[in-house]
């Protein structure tokens, strides 16, 4: 039934890709001329986060960040892309992947160098900040399978950090 919230209906990958673009100022870099690295993080939180409310048809906040891989250094004036989209769901959680690249702003029409890459984990609340069902994530592609599958390892990953460090916390 639509409008169930305890079925949200599936969504395709395709429904949850966003763009957000912006230009990079005096005021985003660090003592070497570069962007902080901090705020790519917002950026790529920003977009992750869109993406994440979008697909779970409500707010929806950040759980964790995997890994976040700065490739190449991105200056004054350079056009910073994030492109973000739902790699897995779970029953309330959702992983995001965010491809960053960068643009020159004096070099119209060259390729955008990708700068970094991150994977966002997110929990779709409720009004009360309750963890509520999001809506399963029909995969279109042989590139969304691919993400999907790597989105699982890290999962796995993920789930066997957290019981290890808590059996250490457990050890005489």
């Amino acid at each position: 039934m639509p409008g169930n919230l305890d079925s949200p209906e599936p969504k395709p990958s395709s429904a949850t890709r966003i763009s957000l673009s912006r230009v990079m100022t005096q005021l985003d870099v660090n003592l070497l001329g570069n962007v902080h690295g901090g705020v790519m993080m917002k950026l790529v939180d920003d977009v992750a986060g869109l993406v994440a409310t979008r697909h779970s048809n409500g707010p929806a906040v950040t759980a964790s960040m995997d890994e976040m891989a700065f490739l190449n250094p991105v200056h004054v004036g350079d056009l910073l892309h994030t492109h973000a989209q739902v790699n897995w769901t779970g029953s309330t959680s959702m992983e995001i992947g965010v491809r960053v690249e960068a643009e020159r702003w004096d070099r119209a029409g060259a390729e955008p160098m990708h700068v970094a890459s991150a994977y966002l984990v997110f929990v779709a609340i409720d009004a009360e900040g309750k963890p509520r069902p999001v809506p399963p994530l029909i995969l279109q592609s042989f590139e969304d399978e691919r993400r999907n599958n790597e989105a699982r390892i890290r999962r796995t990953h993920r789930l066997a950090r957290r019981a290890a460090i808590l059996a250490s916390r457990e050890a005489p």
